[in-house]
């Protein structure tokens, strides 16, 4: 019922979240009474007719209400034409409608409709109309836009109107005939996959005969906000004259005489106006049905009725449900119990507020226990199987039942010995000892560990140790199972002392990571190592560093929480080889770019061998070799020499090989074009030299010549162009930064000699 509650809520939304001035309407028609001759006088040739309209409208969403209803947008206009004719013969404005609520679904008591499903009726009263006697219809019209845009049947609905009119024949106007009028509206929500029935009927003063059948709805009126009152308006007034357009269904799955869709097999009777069907498929479904008022085989009249079903996912409101240990063929409740004759039933039955009775019937072997409380406690025999039913509302409409069966065992119990040598490390034997009436078919271990056995008897070797929380879960023939839970406590000494390596030669010093592969063992034991040269340690698994060479055996002791001991030697298990001492010098001390030969010496000890490596690009093997660095900056050499026994040592140094910059500046010229001393530049070793320049200036402190490429010198002439300069002292300025960021600076005199 829950899911019924959500869909509907749901189901609700969708009927309301659309504009004030639309999505409201959900149905309606035109019926008349015919008063009799105008005034009472035949000679008038006109009838008195009083016209009544029912227009239906979702009151739940915030639709535009009523027209001519207090607060509405728009009055109901209504529009009187002579078939054949454009011009209205009347219109007219209608007062204030009676609003009553319409339950939304009055055929099935068993199906809860929430709150916020609402359907309200507006009956508009005509004022009394004269019309005289036509050999033409009357057509009586309202016009109003627009339908729920959630409709699910027909194209474009949030954009469609509708036209509810009345055609009044000649035939009826000649005999002043009353039309028929419906007897009920049609429930709003129908449960999908269900089938359902409505009376459709209606009720004529005369005693006609009345044939009904499914029709199309007509559209009426649009989505023109701007004018409003044309005929394409939201509330046409006047509103448009016939013929009127059918609404257009989704085809082929819809269609006028199909409009819960091909597969719902819907159908009217033609006599009795019956609508049976079983809808399939969830949505909103504008529906058409036509009266046709018959009398001597002439038709009088024909009313149109346009309404709108909602089809939903409906549960019952009441359903019997109880708390069970499983469900039988989907529709049978079981209850399982080993050894427990009394059971305290549980009643989960919903919805609650609409059970007004419940009782619970037990067989007990020939006779029947009655309980009329909600829950139940019933005491049974023994051991059997026993039916009962839970009754809800027996007798009426919205009753359910609850079918039980009880299946009582008899009982079981688990247990279990076991057995371990508390002191060495081996298997822990375990052996099932439960006891059942029936035979026990499944063992369920659980060492406390992660790990566990299906046997019935079992073995397990645990790796490590500790209090283990060991259970046993058996189950019997009938299901019925028991478990029990013991504490071990398990703190062995390992059986074999394991430690890796098993063996090690080394240099020294020689650090070496011994890993204690015994087990059980853990941080709760006492462990003592002994690594022969004097050095001890109590971690599990230890790192040692022998610092000077020779063979060496390791002891290994291990005593347990409980006090069981064991220990072992490894004899000779460590061999450390003596190593060389790697160190060496250099000359000259300072080294740059233009003395970059360098002569080394070794200074190692207990070397045999000598390897050496100068930047990664020259080697050598002997013991005091030399080498010519071939670029500046710090250069990285490396020694490794080997002892006689094959042990290693290496040491690097880093040396610097400074850059070096040379510049010197002339102190004359003779700029004469003899191609000998014609311009004033300086020379030198600049590489790596950045941020150059080279002024000259005259005595007044002008700056005459100004470079910044080294390698551009002075001709004499104001900025090297024009006319030579006088002959005399110039006095010169340079400036560099050197490959290392040192800023220079060099002061000069050029002397002009013509």
């Amino acid at each position: 019922m829950d899911h019924l509650l959500r869909t509907l809520l749901a189901f609700g939304v969708l009927l309301t979240a659309l504009p004030l001035p639309a999505a409201h309407i959900i149905g309606g028609e035109i019926t008349y009474q015919c008063l009799g001759w105008t005034n009472g006088d035949p000679a008038t040739n006109s009838r008195t007719y009083r016209f009544s309209m029912y227009i239906y409208r979702d009151c739940q969403g915030g639709g535009a209400l009523f027209d001519s209803a207090p607060g509405a947008p728009y009055q109901a206009s209504v529009t009187i034409y002579l078939e054949g004719q454009s011009n209205p013969v009347f219109n007219f404005t209608l007062g204030q409608p009676t609003i009553t609520y319409v339950d939304p679904n009055p055929g099935n008591p068993c199906v809860l409709v929430p709150a916020n499903v609402c359907v309200e009726q507006g009956k508009y009263s005509f004022p009394p109309v004269d019309l005289p006697v036509s050999d033409k219809s009357y057509f009586i019209v309202y016009q109003r836009c627009c339908r729920n845009n959630t409709i699910t049947n027909i194209v474009n609905p949030g954009g469609s109107g509708a036209s509810y009119f009345m055609e009044l024949t000649p035939a009826a106007q000649a005999v002043c005939n009353n039309s028929p009028t419906y007897n009920g509206f049609p429930p709003v929500v129908l449960c999908a996959n269900e089938p359902f029935e409505f009376d459709h009927s209606a009720s004529d003063p005369e005693g006609d005969q009345l044939v009904y059948e499914f029709c199309a709805p007509f559209l009426g009126g649009g989505l023109n906000f701007n004018n409003p009152y044309a005929f394409d308006g939201v509330a046409p007034n006047p509103d448009a004259p016939p013929p009127y357009n059918p609404v257009t269904f989704v085809a082929p799955y819809y269609s006028a005489l199909d409009p819960l869709g091909i597969n719902a097999d819907i159908n009217i009777n033609v006599n009795t106006g019956l609508i049976t069907g079983v809808p399939q498929n969830q949505g909103q479904f504008v529906v058409g049905v036509c009266v046709k008022e018959y009398r001597n085989g002439q038709l009088l009249s024909k009313v149109f009725r346009d309404f709108q079903f909602n089809v939903t996912t409906c549960d019952p409101t009441v359903v019997a449900d109880i708390r069970e240990d499983a469900m039988i063929n989907g529709s049978e409740f079981l209850l399982t119990r080993c050894g427990d004759t009394r059971i305290n039933f549980v009643n989960q039955s919903y919805q609650q507020a609409y059970i007004d009775q419940y009782r619970w019937v037990f067989d007990l072997g020939g006779r029947d226990t009655v309980i009329n409380s909600w829950n139940a406690v019933v005491n049974f025999p023994g051991v059997g199987e026993y039916d009962g039913r839970l009754y809800l509302n027996p007798g009426t409409e919205c009753g359910d039942t609850a079918r039980i069966v009880v299946r009582i065992f008899p009982d079981i119990t688990a247990e279990y010995s076991y057995d371990y040598d508390t002191c060495i490390a081996g298997p822990v034997s375990f052996r099932d000892l439960s006891a059942g009436a029936a035979p026990i078919n499944n063992w369920s271990w659980a060492f406390g560990d992660g790990q566990g056995s299906s046997n019935q008897h079992a073995e397990y070797i645990y790796r490590e140790p500790g209090f283990r929380q060991v259970s046993l879960r058996v189950t019997d023939v009938n299901g019925c199972r028991d478990s029990i839970t013991k504490e071990i406590e398990y703190f062995p000494v390992p059986a074999l002392l394991i430690i890796s390596p098993s063996a090690f030669t080394g240099c020294a010093p020689g650090t070496i990571f011994f890993d204690n592969l015994s087990t059980p063992i853990n941080e709760d034991y006492d462990i003592l190592w002994d690594f022969g040269d004097g050095g001890t340690a109590s971690d599990i698994s230890p790192e040692y560093t022998f610092a000077r060479e020779g063979t060496f055996s390791i002891g290994l002791s291990v005593v347990s929480p409980i006090g069981c001991q064991t220990d072992t030697v490894f004899s000779n298990l460590i061999s450390i080889e003596p190593s060389p001492v790697a160190d060496f010098s250099y000359s000259p001390q300072a080294l740059d770019n233009f003395n970059p030969e360098v002569q080394f010496t070794d200074k190692s000890s207990g070397a045999s061998k000598w390897y050496w490596d100068f930047e990664g690009v020259a080697y050598a093997t002997g013991q005091n070799p030399h080498y010519t660095f071939r670029d500046t900056g710090l250069q990285e050499v490396r020694l490794v020499v080997t002892h006689p026994s094959g042990c290693r040592d290496t040491t690097v140094q880093q040396i610097d090989v400074v850059p070096k910059v040379t510049y010197f500046l002339p102190n004359a010229f003779t700029p004469n074009d003899d191609s000998a001393n014609d311009v004033f530049l300086g020379k030198g070793y600049l590489r790596g030299v950045t941020a150059f320049e080279m002024s000259i200036w005259n005595r007044w402190g002008e700056e005459i010549f100004r470079s910044e490429d080294p390698m551009v010198g002075w001709n004499g002439r104001k900025n090297n162009t024009g006319s030579l300069l006088p002959a005399g002292v110039y006095y010169c300025l340079v400036r560099y930064t050197g490959p290392r960021g040192e800023a220079t600076e060099l002061r000069g005199v050029a002397t002009l000699v013509q």
